[in-house]
């Protein structure tokens, strides 16, 4: 009988030991297994990155740029969105990947305004992801007619964590937040406040009907991110969109 012993080094071997009484009658019971380091040599996001890349090379042999475009739900990015089509559609061709968990809903609401959309529904193959990601995304490329766009724009899943930690494949990413969400969004959720180098502070219509101070949310974000573009704006009466839609006019390289 022999015993395997494992070295730092990562080799291993046996021992005999003939003259202990539990080797002679099969005796293991005093045997214990211990810990051991697993080296992880490939980064979790691998698979990811590569398709990101990937995405980006499709967009950029096309000579396309990519946002990719969150928020939590209920924030308004489907609004804006819809105001952004009816504003700059008829300028550059725009194409719309549009994420959601499950239904056509925010899909229909954009078609019939001049741009082409996609639809991918995260519940279908996907396991009802609570995000999207570069192979999702990927998935979604040949919904649109890439030679024929200058902007894409990927609506990702209403969600305030996880859409921020994938690289999709856009060039930029940008966020809608409502003013109806609390001025502590930024510090409860960081990740997702400073991963964006644009951010629409929408719904400023309902501040005189809020006890909060639109003060307070910038100062917020500026904790977390110094250096991303703040736009207030209200999809609803349309006020400080103008500079949303020039943000966007350069950002596509159409100003």
């Amino acid at each position: 009988m022999g015993r395997f012993h494992r070295h730092d080094d990562g080799t291993v071997h046996a021992h005999a030991h003939p003259d202990h009484p539990e080797h002679q009658r099969g005796d293991h019971s005093r045997y214990q297994t211990g810990k051991q380091r697993v080296d992880v040599l490939e980064a979790i996001f691998a698979e990811n990155d590569v398709l990101a890349d990937a995405n980006r090379a499709a967009f950029e042999s096309n000579g396309i740029r990519a946002l990719n475009l969150m928020s939590s739900p209920g924030s308004g990015k489907t609004t804006i969105l819809q105001a952004t089509l009816d504003e700059l559609a008829g300028e550059f061709a725009i194409g719309v990947i549009e994420g959601d968990i499950a239904t056509d809903l925010d899909a229909a609401k954009l078609s019939g305004r001049g741009a082409q959309v996609s639809l991918l529904n995260t519940s279908n193959g996907f396991g009802g992801e609570c995000h999207l990601d570069a192979p999702m995304v990927n998935r979604a490329l040949p919904g649109l007619d890439l030679p024929g766009l200058d902007l894409v724009v990927i609506e990702n899943v209403g969600n305030l964590v996880c859409p921020a930690e994938f690289d999709v494949g856009e060039h930029a990413k940008a966020m809608v937040y409502s003013v109806t969400e609390g001025e502590d969004k930024p510090l409860k959720y960081p990740v997702m406040f400073r991963s964006v180098d644009l951010l629409l502070l929408n719904k400023i219509d309902l501040l005189p009907y809020l006890d909060v101070d639109a003060d307070a949310y910038i100062a917020h974000v500026r904790q977390v991110n110094a250096t991303a573009t703040i736009l207030p704006v209200s999809a609803r009466t349309g006020a400080g969109m103008g500079a949303w839609f020039e943000w966007l006019r350069r950002f596509a390289g159409r100003d």
